[in-house]
């Protein structure tokens, strides 16, 4: 009669223990303290540029700081602490937030003269941000990461997990950042070589989705011994971690898709017009590439 009597005790503690959606906020310096960091250098070097009568886009800095946000939300909130111990569900979100939400969300806040001090240190590294290199690298991020040995390696000793963190964040920005063209892509790869990009990119990483989602058997023992709640076994919590992968990337995908047309449409026209007035066929190509069409309205 004891043992079931010890059992329930260890239960009542193990949910006593367990994370809270309340209480369970990281307020660590070491994550709390570079994001400020960031946010003032970025805040510094845009209002620089607007003294110096260099136009910063007034939704620039407002994505940044969502992209910022995101990066908070992942590491501080419940999210970190219901992934590392008890839902494979919740580190999938934690993972999706740092590698495609927040380096996409931090991107679009960039452009060209808010990155110019800093070009001269990545300049060595910008053939990271290749499209044919950029891709490989990400997928090859993605699917390693997730491999068991490596995924429970990161489950159990912070260096590790910090490492993955890392690469999830610095992979996602390289895979977005010839999308997003902060700084200029290759001539061939236009709005046309982009909608194929992004296809490709949700092809890999639904792939990975369907696996976690109709997988029979659970690949990580650690969440198979966590303690569960709310009444969700290991492999129920597994596929929902694959259903988060395929929502968040569809409803990227979706919004990529759109605006991508939509620029599409908008090139066409004004390649158009520009071609009426009897411009070089080749100076127009490149600047509607390089969205530097207002270059032909300039007095000479």
């Amino acid at each position: 009669m004891e043992e079931p009597h010890q059992a329930a005790i260890l239960d009542s503690r193990e949910v006593h223990s367990s994370p809270s959606i309340l209480t369970s906020w990281t307020l660590e310096p070491l994550q709390l303290v570079p994001t400020l960091v960031v946010a003032l250098l970025y805040a510094r070097r845009v209002r620089t540029l607007r003294r110096r009568g260099i136009p910063v886009a007034r939704w620039r800095p407002w994505v940044f700081g969502l992209g910022l946000g995101l990066v908070l939300l992942a590491l501080v909130s419940p999210i970190d602490v219901f992934g590392e111990e008890q839902f494979f569900s919740f580190h999938m979100l934690q993972h999706v937030l740092l590698g495609d939400l927040a380096p996409l969300a931090m991107l679009a806040g960039l452009n060209g003269p808010i990155l110019r001090p800093v070009l001269r240190f990545v300049h060595p590294l910008r053939f990271l941000a290749h499209p044919l290199v950029a891709l490989p690298v990400w997928a090859v991020d993605l699917y390693v990461w997730h491999l068991p040995f490596l995924y429970q390696a990161a489950l159990h000793h912070s260096s590790v997990h910090a490492l993955e963190h890392f690469l999830f964040f610095t992979c996602g920005g390289l895979m977005w950042a010839p999308v997003l063209e902060t700084l200029p892509a290759p001539a061939w790869f236009g709005t046309g070589a982009k909608l194929g990009y992004i296809a490709a990119v949700r092809v890999i990483e639904t792939v990975l989705g369907n696996v976690f989602l109709w997988a029979g058997h659970v690949f990580y023992p650690f969440y198979e011994h966590a303690p569960r709640l709310w009444g969700i076994s290991a492999l129920h919590d597994q596929g929902i971690a694959g259903a988060v992968m395929m929502i968040e990337g569809s409803l990227v995908t979706i919004a990529a898709l759109a605006w991508l047309f939509l620029r599409m449409a908008a090139e066409g026209e004004l390649r158009q017009e520009l071609l009426e007035r009897g411009l070089d066929p080749r100076a127009v190509q490149r600047a509607v590439r390089y969205g530097r069409a207002e270059e032909f309205s300039r007095p000479r």
